[in-house]
């Protein structure tokens, strides 16, 4: 149990302090250098996307005793796992963990727009009309709760080491804050990064309106499985000044409310539409 509660802490103060100052440094970019004019309140929608996050880490804390990092280490202990049963060698465990989460991550991603019990929860995070780093947290609890658990079942069947899923947790947060940012990068350079890592240009086309652009790039740390698995788009059909980014029957000031983000899984399209 000692070590359960040493990993959860060790876990927990890491992705606080990476989640601190990638935030940080994102969103100071996003002052120097944004890449779109914001059209809604940065300050209301901050307060809703930042009290999503507090809520999805509240409901985390009180209902699970453990997260992925304590789970890696109990597996560890215990043998259990593919990479655990077959002693594969730690370096290669390592860098085979990050991957396979981060694939598993991916396709998470694609079946959350797929299927349509699913889709109610997820396009909370795609109902923002703009798109910056605080996009990156606007989950609904019940999108964080199934993520983790898929996590679990990842985790557990892998039989990753703990520093794999803790490096893999890292970079999913970060990855997720930068390609949400709101930064324009030189074309030459975005064409670079996104040889492996999704870029803000990148996964911003996966916001727009036009459907054929919101199921298409949905990988969130490495882009190339959106190019093995045909689903990568490189550019928007009407550019990223000019294109619009959300949800159709979801652009009104009441869809920004924290409380509306709450509700939104168990209201229909329609009656939001009839209340516009």
């Amino acid at each position: 149990m000692g070590a359960d509660t040493n990993s959860f802490s060790s876990e927990t103060l890491a992705r606080l302090g990476f989640f601190a100052a990638i935030f940080f440094v994102v969103a100071q970019i996003e002052n120097i250098a944004p890449r779109r004019i914001l059209l809604k309140s940065r300050f209301k929608r901050w307060i809703s996307n930042l009290g999503m996050q507090i809520i999805d880490v509240a409901l985390l804390l009180l209902i699970f005793p453990l997260f992925p990092v304590g789970l890696a280490v109990l597996c560890e202990q215990r043998g259990w796992g593919l990479l655990n049963y077959f002693h594969i060698m730690r370096p290669a465990a390592l860098i085979i963990g990050v991957l396979v989460f981060d694939f598993v991550i991916y396709l998470q991603h694609r079946l959350f727009h797929i299927v349509p019990v699913l889709w109610r929860v997820h396009k909370v995070h795609h109902t923002d009309e703009d798109i910056d780093v605080t996009t990156a947290l606007r989950f609904h609890p019940i999108e964080i709760i199934l993520s983790l658990l898929i996590k679990f079942a990842a985790v557990a069947a892998i039989g990753a080491p703990p520093l794999s899923v803790l490096i893999f947790e890292v970079l999913l947060n970060g990855a997720s804050m930068f390609n949400h940012g709101n930064i324009k990068i030189p074309l030459s350079f975005d064409r670079v990064i996104r040889l492996i890592l999704v870029t803000p240009d990148m996964h911003r086309v996966h916001h727009s309106v036009i459907a054929r652009e919101t199921n298409s790039n949905y990988g969130f740390s490495f882009s190339w499985w959106d190019k093995i698995f045909g689903t990568y788009n490189a550019q928007p059909r009407e550019g990223h000044e000019k294109m619009k980014i959300g949800l159709n029957g979801y652009h009104d000031d009441r869809s920004m409310q924290l409380s509306a983000l709450l509700m939104m899984p168990f209201v229909s399209q329609k009656r939001v539409n009839d209340a516009e």
